[in-house]
């Protein structure tokens, strides 16, 4: 702080100081909660959303609701500890239990380069909407772009600002299409408390996709980036992740409205050829030729964003190995290669995008536990020396470990189907 900006604020009355100290506070609040929701609302969470309800119809609607509760119970958790401690998910881990922390980042980067498959695949999805080329060839513009645009650092602000006016617009037109298309409320709602159907493999795919692999730390890893660390900080902390996963499970649950309503009307979505995207089938079918296009220069948009999003903080994680290499020149070199590999994997693939897409959802659900299970050890066992003397409140704690459970009882019992979705098994 300069001398002149240290005398202004000496200047300011206890009311101004007040005023000052919350807009300093409210930036990475906002930037934690928006890193948290964008993360979540991605392709692959837009994907996942049309296709179970095409199958399940408002059965699905239970599986929403699960979903919500277990990312509460996760996003809680996390983003506590990480911000009490002051520290990074992976060194937390190394300081409870030697090596877990370098598990963590291997389970993070091998979900995080599924994720990153999935996303390329979006993006093709999202050209052939926009633009009706091959979904190959759109992944790998995508990928391409995503690379230049991480290197060319004067584009990374035009292309939040595009992404951010984009997701306004995707939240928009879902919100008219849910309308429009006049979905069963009543028996939606019904569904969400005593469901006809309950599917694990479903309810492990949202939850992966939603809050597996790197997004369960993104948000809190910003939220540690402000500076705004320690237990002085646990209130607004707790505000900034109930607030995202408010944010993201609205939005979930319209974006199923809306799709639910196209598929009671009678229509009946691809979910199987190679150029499938549900998705935007539905949208299409409400909106029309227009709409369609529309929204595939909005999915395209959440896809190209995710890639380079899940890159880079998959790649973050490489630090736990080693601070020197993955820092500078070196974490940008692993995020282009992150990327660059993603790339080759989906074009080597000969599996439609949008199941690669509900895949990987998949995936990342079934590691999601392990990661869990080291913050549930830290938060009984290790949270007096590890989180500084902090009291950890057991509510949370317990809430956090039947959180795990059920995804681990959960992730146990679909692994068969969801590799399914990719051929494998039964």
């Amino acid at each position: 702080m300069t001398d002149a900006s240290q005398a202004a604020t000496a200047e300011q009355t206890p009311g101004e100081k007040a005023k000052s100290f919350a807009k300093r506070r409210r930036g990475p609040i906002i930037g934690a909660i928006f890193l948290m929701a964008t993360s979540a609302i991605g392709p692959g969470f837009i994907t996942q959303t049309a296709t179970f309800t095409a199958t399940m119809g408002a059965a699905f609607a239970f599986a929403i609701l699960v979903s919500v509760l277990i990312d509460f119970a996760v996003q809680m958790n996390v983003w506590r500890m990480v911000v009490v401690s002051g520290k990074r998910a992976g060194d937390l881990a190394n300081q409870a239990v030697p090596y877990a922390g370098h598990l963590l980042a291997v389970l993070i980067v091998i979900g995080g380069l599924a994720f990153n498959v999935g996303n390329i695949a979006g993006g093709g999805l999202g050209l052939n909407a926009l633009l009706g080329i091959d979904p190959k060839i759109g992944g790998l513009i995508t990928g391409l772009l995503a690379i230049g645009i991480f290197l060319f650092k004067k584009a990374g602000p035009i292309v939040d600002a595009v992404v951010l006016i984009l997701g306004i617009g995707m939240i928009a037109l879902t919100v008219i299409v849910a309308i429009m298309a006049a979905p069963p409320i009543g028996e939606a709602l019904r569904q969400t408390i005593l469901p006809d159907e309950i599917d694990f493999a479903t309810i492990t795919t949202i939850v992966g996709g939603t809050v597996g692999g790197y997004i369960t730390y993104a948000g809190a890893h910003r939220y540690l980036d402000s500076g705004n660390v320690g237990p002085e900080n646990v209130k607004s902390v707790h505000r900034a992740s109930v607030n995202g996963i408010l944010v993201t499970g609205i939005m979930r649950y319209v974006l199923f409205l809306a799709i639910l309503g196209v598929v009671a009307s009678g229509v009946t979505l691809d979910l199987s050829s190679q150029a499938a995207n549900p998705a935007g089938q539905a949208f299409g079918a409400v909106l029309g030729e227009a709409g369609l296009r529309i929204f595939g220069a909005i999915f395209w948009a959440a896809a190209i964003s995710s890639v380079i999003g899940a890159a880079y903080t998959s790649a973050t994680f490489l630090s736990t190995f080693s601070k020197r290499i993955f820092s500078g020149w070196g974490l940008q070199l692993a995020t282009v290669a992150f990327i660059a590999v993603s790339l080759v994997v989906y074009l080597l693939m000969g599996t439609a995008p949008a199941a690669i897409l509900v895949f990987v959802g998949g995936f990342n659900g079934l590691i999601l536990p392990i990661g869990l299970a080291i913050f549930m050890y830290i938060g009984w066992f290790r949270a007096k020396d590890v989180l500084g003397g902090y009291r950890y409140p057991k509510w949370l704690l317990v809430l956090g470990t039947l959180a795990t459970l059920l995804s681990l009882y959960m992730g146990v019992t679909s692994i068969g189907p969801i590799f399914a979705f990719l051929g494998i098994g039964a």
